[in-house]
């Protein structure tokens, strides 16, 4: 099992400056590089400081100019804000830029806030359709020469400029999470990202098996790879391990207000919740978080990754977002690399 690390932007205060929270996450990459990790992966947003990342070639491009060995990846590009022969184009092109080490992750988005702005009136069952439509397409366009007369799109004959280095081009990542994302995605020769988010070990568990069952619907089809997006921290103490976990609740007490999208939102960060709002939540918990999470000293994150291993996964990806201080993912991160990823070389 491969390791990588997954990261973004977070300004939780308009006293954070958004110049020194990149030079923070560059330092971070370079740990991640630097340490053995496999890839680094970081997604596309829109108008929240929650997650600053409105262009993850942008930052991709950067970063490999900054280091030497990872994978780059897109964790995710939103398919529907994107037109097909501008992805394709931009992707390559990135591509071309980083000698070849970029991974095209793609997803349908998950945040109404951003629709409504960017998408009006698209609903997510619109927005898994116009993926469908946009990953098959780009595809074909790195291949050259492709006509398109679909239902979101219309184009005559055209070739994505550049092509990409890689051929017959990056590898391309789908976030599934529904069985018919995940029989997509393995019809179409794409990888699959998977994340139980709150959920725990046995939603992890039945995304595996939806993925396995998607397989053996496409035997046809050359097995995919897997990669399980979960956030972590490699605690110092059991005390430290808590405090993760308040830390953590807190960060999935603010994803879910920006997923409900009723919370007033002022120079792109959410109104403020109260202790008492953070402490009625019907289902996050620092409690929950410990047990749902990968929250732990090094010898019990290592159990849990070696299960996750047996179950198949055949890349980790260490979910760094958590409103906590730079200083905090740092120590983690680092412990992480030296105390954890040993076992599994």
């Amino acid at each position: 099992m491969k390791f990588s690390l997954f990261l973004h932007l977070e300004r939780v205060s308009t006293d954070d400056s958004q110049k020194e929270l990149y030079e923070e996450f560059l330092e971070l990459c370079q740990i991640a590089d630097q340490g053995g990790m496999h890839a680094i992966w970081t997604g596309e947003h829109h108008g929240m400081n929650f997650t600053i990342a409105p262009n993850p070639f942008i930052s991709l491009v950067d970063l490999a100019r900054r280091t030497k060995n990872v994978r780059l990846g897109t964790g995710t590009v939103i398919a529907p804000f994107w037109h097909p022969i501008k992805l394709a184009g931009e992707a390559a092109m990135a591509d071309l830029i980083m000698d070849g080490r970029l991974d095209l992750g793609v997803a349908r988005g998950a945040y109404s806030y951003e629709y409504e702005r960017l998408m009006p009136g698209m609903d997510a069952w619109e927005a898994g359709q116009r993926l469908r439509e946009v990953i098959p397409a780009v595809q074909k366009l790195w291949q050259g020469d492709y006509s398109h007369d679909g239902e979101y799109f219309q184009f005559p004959k055209t070739t994505s400029s550049p092509k990409p280095l890689q051929q017959p081009g990056p590898p391309i990542w789908v976030a599934a999470r529904d069985p018919n994302s995940h029989d997509f995605a393995v019809a179409n020769g794409c990888n699959v990202q998977v994340t139980p988010l709150w959920m725990g070990d046995s939603e992890i568990e039945s995304l595996m098996e939806r993925f396995n069952t998607a397989c053996a619907s496409n035997a046809g089809m050359p097995r995919p790879k897997i990669m399980l997006l979960n956030h972590t921290y490699v605690a110092a103490s059991d005390e430290d391990a808590q405090l993760a976990a308040e830390e953590i609740n807190r960060f999935y007490c603010y994803f879910g207000a920006w997923f409900k999208n009723e919370r007033e939102v002022s120079q792109g960060l959410i109104a403020p919740l109260s202790e008492d709002e953070i402490a009625a939540h019907p289902f996050y918990s620092a409690e929950a978080m410990l047990r749902d999470n990968v929250i732990a000293t090094a010898d019990t994150v290592i159990e849990r990754l070696q299960k996750y291993q047996a179950l198949g996964y055949d890349e980790y990806s260490f979910w760094i977002d958590s409103g906590m201080s730079f200083e905090r993912k740092k120590a983690s991160l680092e412990r992480f690399i030296q105390d954890v990823m040993p076992v599994f070389q």
